[in-house]
């Protein structure tokens, strides 16, 4: 089933609620003037609280990255497949352990895709 295109103008939290920005590889394919978003797009998670419980202690583990796994099977942007807001991603500490999946809150719905 078709659903939205993300573009850079999209609200992305990781998984412990915290902001995800965008650095967007794609100049020439955009909605409503903000580029779509493609699988080899950078997202930075900024803030996040996460903490791993320890014995005595805890250990800060937060999101820094989001990896996207299932991007859209049939729409590209510059031969590269663009993101929908039902993809599937994982959010990822520094030490690439995976922390769950990103959280799309909100991104245009003009331009659908599958």
């Amino acid at each position: 089933m078709a659903t939205y295109l993300m573009d850079e103008g999209a609200t992305i939290q990781c998984t412990h609620a915290a902001t995800v920005s965008v650095q967007a590889s794609n100049t020439q394919v955009k909605v409503d003037g903000q580029a779509v978003l493609t699988l080899s797009d950078t997202f930075t998670v900024s803030g996040c609280p996460f903490q791993i419980p320890l014995v005595a202690s805890t250990k800060p583990q937060p999101c820094t990255t989001v990896q996207w796994l299932v991007p859209a099977m049939r729409v590209r942007a510059g031969g590269i497949p663009v993101l929908l807001k039902d993809s599937s991603g994982l959010c990822q500490s520094a030490e690439q352990i995976p922390q769950g999946p990103p959280t799309v809150v909100m991104t245009q719905m003009r331009v659908k895709g599958t």
